[in-house]
């Protein structure tokens, strides 16, 4: 007939049937974290007699119609009835990442099975190296955000909780571990808040956050009013630059003013232009002075001084000490001025 029959040769027993026993529907992929239950449903025709499931081709799990026989506890069944078919219900728990694999799903005395594929996804650690943070207002800084040992790597975001003139992030790989990445924040903050760092598993919408107070100060004030702060070097040498050439348009019209004054004075005599040519350079050298002493530059009053003559010793009294003038008078009638000053 077309019934089921047996055939006993000794221990060895064989089913067989006139009808075929089918998958109707094999188990779909699954993706779960690690440390979760990963659930695979096949579907078979009434008439079974034993239900095999594999995980990596190692049987886990195997079902009959009376009772599941379970060889390892992480591996359990459940068993649906639904009249014409029949669905067995594979249970995996605690989820390990060494499980991910092909699961398959097959019947006794047939060559047909269903498989699928289970992929584990590890959510590590998220860390902010400090729980908090004092920075100055308005001077850029930034914060880090590390996720250690996450499988696929995630994707990070960060919710700005402070006042901020600007801020941007980017993600960079760890290159001493395949499996950790960074996130730097960089921010220009004005105020105290909060800074959250999320992480996100997108294919299973799982995600990890951690965040870290800033606190916002002053800049203080001996940063500003320090004397010893040095400026730019751009507005040193604008500085210098600007000095030297004041200084040689100062000398150069001095000269003129005293070209003009012994050129007025031709006609009086030597003895008046030597005397004149005298109050021209003394009035040059008080000038040069009176610069010296008001040089916002350390370093340019030092350059001008080395090109001033040495100042005159008014405590002591000796010949050396006064400009010394002689006057020639030839009995030429041609005018000739010397003048010699020690």
């Amino acid at each position: 007939g077309g019934g089921p029959w047996r055939v006993s040769l000794g221990p060895l027993v064989l089913w067989a049937s006139g009808s075929t026993y089918e998958i109707i529907e094999g188990p779909k992929n699954v993706t779960v974290l690690e440390g979760s239950e990963a659930r695979f449903n096949c579907t078979v025709s009434q008439g079974w007699k034993l239900i095999m499931w594999a995980l990596e081709g190692t049987v886990v799990l195997s079902v009959t119609p009376t009772e599941p026989i379970i060889t390892n506890e992480r591996f359990t069944s459940k068993s649906y009835d639904l009249g014409d078919t029949f669905l067995s219900e594979m249970v995996i728990h605690d989820v390990q990442f060494n499980d991910s694999g092909q699961v398959r799903c097959s019947l006794q005395n047939s060559n047909r099975d269903g498989s699928a594929f289970l992929s584990v996804q590890v959510m590590g650690a998220l860390l902010i190296p400090s729980g908090s943070l004092v920075v100055t207002e308005d001077k850029p800084c930034n914060v880090t955000c590390r996720a250690l040992g996450w499988t696929p790597l995630p994707e990070f975001s960060w919710e700005v909780g402070v006042p901020v003139s600007q801020a941007s992030n980017y993600s960079v790989l760890d290159p001493g571990d395949l499996h950790s990445a960074l996130s730097i924040l960089a921010l220009t903050p004005q105020g105290n808040g909060t800074l959250t760092c999320v992480a996100t598993l997108r294919t299973l919408q799982a995600y990890k956050s951690a965040s870290v107070n800033l606190t916002v100060v002053q800049p203080s004030l001996g940063s500003i009013d320090n004397p010893d702060t040095s400026l730019p070097t751009w507005a040193i040498v604008l500085l210098a630059v600007s000095f030297s050439l004041l200084l040689i348009l100062i000398i150069v019209l001095i000269i003129i003013f005293c070209c003009c004054c012994v050129s007025g004075r031709e006609e009086k005599g030597n003895f008046f232009v030597h005397i004149d040519l005298f109050v021209c350079l003394n009035f040059c050298y008080e000038q040069l002075k009176l610069m010296s002493l008001s040089a916002l530059s350390k370093n340019a009053l030092t350059t001008m001084r080395s090109h001033l003559p040495p100042e005159p010793d008014t405590h002591r009294s000796s010949p050396a000490s006064h400009p010394q003038v002689s006057f020639i008078n030839l009995p030429s009638p041609k005018k000739v001025r010397n003048v010699t000053l020690v």
